[in-house]
């Protein structure tokens, strides 16, 4: 609401009207349909073309805004995805270097592996199954235990000569060709424990299938073996089949519907399995067979094109190139594609890769890119088609709004403009908000001065007319005298909505304390027990004020009275106990002003009461003590964080200077986070100040001297903010307290 200063003026005479209503609407119909003929005639094409330049261009931004922030978004996500699967991956690795390290130092069974070794023949270093066989069983006995347990599939026991002494399979007993310059053995007997990657065996093993074959995926775990001395006298390896963990790992990473993790080696051949092996049967990348899967049977090329979609490379598998991710990777580079590339099948992904260094393999997450725009897709073809469809609509309303709207203006300004407003003559404006325009005038009758808020009709709508009348109805069933008056409501002919109310010529406390500074102990007690007489009626009523702060309450020299207080601006109260009024208010939103805000409005506004506003008047009251609001900062997170959860600063201690306990005090329990632990009432509030000592050290005789001292030098008029044009949007934000006093959350 908009309530000015100035000083009483003289009676200005009604200015004198002779025109009929029915010549005014006449005259103005024939001057609008004029200059509508003109217009259309001379700009009207403009717009259609104006209107698509600028819709083609808030497409072109809005678009590329949203895929930007989509490509930041997926980018985090595959890089996160890769971060965890490889944190998982070495965590599986490092949990197997230490099993198996653990087990070739384990005491019983490193002294049988010394016996075996005792028990080769010095001059042949041969070892068969007959100078070994019953300390090999030993050793197998004793291994089969910690093998069954960490799941290893065998083992085998390598001396420092290369010959193998023990295995799971005795047939390899004695043999040292196999594994001659094998460099998992080697970095074992030089000291290393090291998990190799999956690779072909060359060996009979037995499958996950339990058949009995060559070609199996295998990996082994290696560990040195030392003596008592700490010097390496074997290497022991354990089996690993892949398909258990490390592909189950990979296949953790798959998200959406094409979303797939994989591992491949330093030959860019893929190592785990993959998600779309039914495919590529189909695709003839894999051979159609019983059990077959792509672990070790698919390199990571890219074809050239979709292959999903019926394309055919000319060349074979082994002369195309490998994908953006396997090439970088084996590069040993870690990176990501958010813009698109192929991926084996040939179809595009986008994709986060890295390179494991100390375990010789390269992991890949990816996503079919169809798949990760899709939500762009659907928005850039809805936004389109709601262009095409507001291109259209467009042009149509904006043929048939400019004579209806040309038409309704004119008349509301024919009305404005001689100063007439239902039963009001207007003298002059006063203010403009969000949802409405002040006037000054005075009823042709009574002549006493009145504000005269119209209803913006460039926001006419029935939720505005709804909220307007809201205002009004609530408003006027108050009637104590430190709430504004309402004094009318009522619709022209020419469709202005309006009310009417008591004219204030005061100051509002936000102007006392920003031109005036803080004020004294007993003014601030006397100020505030107005206000909560004010807010005890409307508590008593069953209605929340929402929105009580310094700019929505006057002070003024009133009917003989001196610093007389208006509580204004109920547009934001909520009716406790009418669903329908809740609705109408939108009570589950945040409302009010976040300088003056509870922390229960801020984090459930659903269950706010009268002690919400009670915490507001707690925080007025700092303000007009202390000159400066609880809490301030430049941030509207940060503030309302310390609404939340941080303890003001005492005013005494801002000060600087002793304040009056029973007010500081008051004050401070109203500022309580906890609401059963503030006032419950306003009349609490009340009772309490009424016992200061300093009560009557205020008097009506200060505020005569302080009004007669300073009622010259105050502002003839001001805008004061609204519950109405108090709220902002989301694309804007708060830079200092000052904007924070004029926000609230809707």
């Amino acid at each position: 609401m908009w309530t000015p200063f100035s000083k009483k003026s003289g009676h200005r005479s009604r200015p004198a009207v002779h025109m009929t209503r029915a010549s005014r609407v006449a005259n103005s119909l024939t001057r609008s349909a004029a200059q509508t003929r003109l217009f259309l005639k001379r700009q009207i094409w403009v717009f259609p073309i104006l209107a698509i330049i600028g819709l083609s261009f808030l497409a072109y931004i809005v678009s590329g805004s949203i895929e930007r922030t989509m490509k930041s978004n997926l980018r985090s996500q595959l890089e996160t995805l890769l971060a965890v699967e490889k944190e998982m991956l070495l965590n599986w690795y490092h949990e197997q270097q230490s099993t198996a390290g653990s087990i070739s130092q384990d005491p019983q069974i490193r002294a049988q592996i010394m016996k075996m070794l005792d028990a080769i023949d010095p001059t042949t270093s041969d070892s068969t199954t007959a100078t070994i066989g019953p300390l090999h069983f030993e050793l197998l006995k004793e291994l089969s235990v910690a093998m069954s347990a960490h799941d290893f599939e065998g083992y085998i026991l390598v001396s420092k000569d290369m010959q193998i002494i023990s295995a799971t399979d005795e047939s390899l007993i004695g043999n040292k060709q196999i594994i001659r310059n094998n460099p998992l053995v080697s970095q074992a007997l030089e000291g290393h424990t090291f998990v190799s990657p999956p690779a072909p065996s060359i060996l009979v093993q037995e499958d996950q299938d339990g058949v009995q074959r060559t070609g199996v995926p295998t990996m082994y775990v290696c560990a040195p073996v030392r003596d008592a001395n700490f010097q390496i006298v074997a290497a022991i390896g354990f089996r690993i089949q892949p398909e258990k963990e490390f592909t189950r790992i990979m296949q953790l990473g798959r998200i959406g519907e094409s979303g797939e993790t994989y591992a491949f080696n330093k030959n860019g051949v893929m190592i785990s399995n993959s998600r779309f092996e039914n495919d590529l049967i189909l695709l003839g990348l894999l051979p159609d067979q019983e059990n077959i899967q792509s672990l070790l049977n698919i390199q990571i090329r890219d074809p050239g094109g979709d292959m999903t979609q019926g394309f055919r490379p000319k060349v074979r598998r082994s002369e195309l190139p490998l994908t953006k991710a396997a090439a970088d990777t084996l590069s040993g580079n870690s990176g990501s594609d958010v813009i698109g590339y192929n991926d084996y099948r040939g179809v595009p992904v986008i994709g986060a890769w890295t390179w494991l260094p100390d375990f010789q393999i390269g992991v890949v997450t990816e996503i079919d890119r169809s798949e990760a725009f899709r939500p762009l897709t659907i928005l850039q073809r809805t936004f389109w088609f709601l262009y095409a469809m507001l291109g259209l609509a467009s042009v149509a309303i904006f043929i048939f709004s400019i004579i209806v709207a040309r038409m309704q203006r004119e008349a509301q300004k024919a009305a404005i403009a001689n100063k007439k407003l239902g039963q009001y003559t207007l003298e002059r404006k006063l203010g403009e908000g969000a949802m409405g325009v002040v006037y000054k005038g005075h009823h042709a009758i009574l002549r006493r001065p009145t504000a005269i808020k119209m209803l913006n009709m460039d926001r006419v709508n029935q939720d505005s007319i709804d909220r307007f009348e809201r205002e009004v109805q609530i408003t006027s069933q108050l009637n104590n005298p430190h709430t504004v008056a309402i004094y009318d409501y009522g619709r022209t002919e020419e469709g202005i909505f309006y009310y009417a109310m008591e004219y204030l010529d005061g100051i509002d406390l936000q102007e006392l304390g920003d031109k005036y500074g803080p004020q004294s102990d007993a003014r601030v007690i006397q100020i505030l027990l107005q206000i909560c007489s004010s807010l005890y009626e409307a508590h008593s009523s069953g209605l929340v004020h929402r929105d009580i702060k310094p700019a929505n309450i006057m002070l003024n020299r009133r009917g003989g009275v001196p610093d007389l207080i208006k509580v204004l601006d109920f547009g934001l109260v909520k009716a406790i106990d009418d669903r329908k009024q809740q609705q109408l208010t939108q009570a589950n939103s945040m409302a009010g002003t976040p300088l003056y805000m509870s922390p229960e409005a801020i984090q459930t506004p659903a269950a706010i009461d009268a002690r919400s506003d009670l915490y507001a008047v707690g925080a007025v009251g700092y303000f007009l003590l202390t000159g400066t609001p609880p809490f301030m900062s430049d941030n509207l997170v940060d503030l309302c964080r310390m609404h939340i959860s941080e303890i003001p600063q005492s005013p005494s201690a801002r000060l600087g200077r002793q304040v009056c306990a029973e007010l500081e005090q008051t004050l401070l329990d109203c500022l309580d986070k906890n609401l059963a632990r503030r006032p419950q009432t306003a009349r609490d509030i009340i009772l309490r100040l009424e016992k200061s000592d300093i009560l009557t050290q205020w008097s009506i005789q200060n505020a005569e001297m302080w009004w007669s001292q300073h009622e010259r030098g105050m502002p003839v008029t001001r805008t004061s903010t609204s519950s109405h044009s108090a709220s902002v949007n989301s694309s804007k934000s708060a830079t200092n307290p000052a904007n924070l006093d004029q926000t609230f959350l809707g």
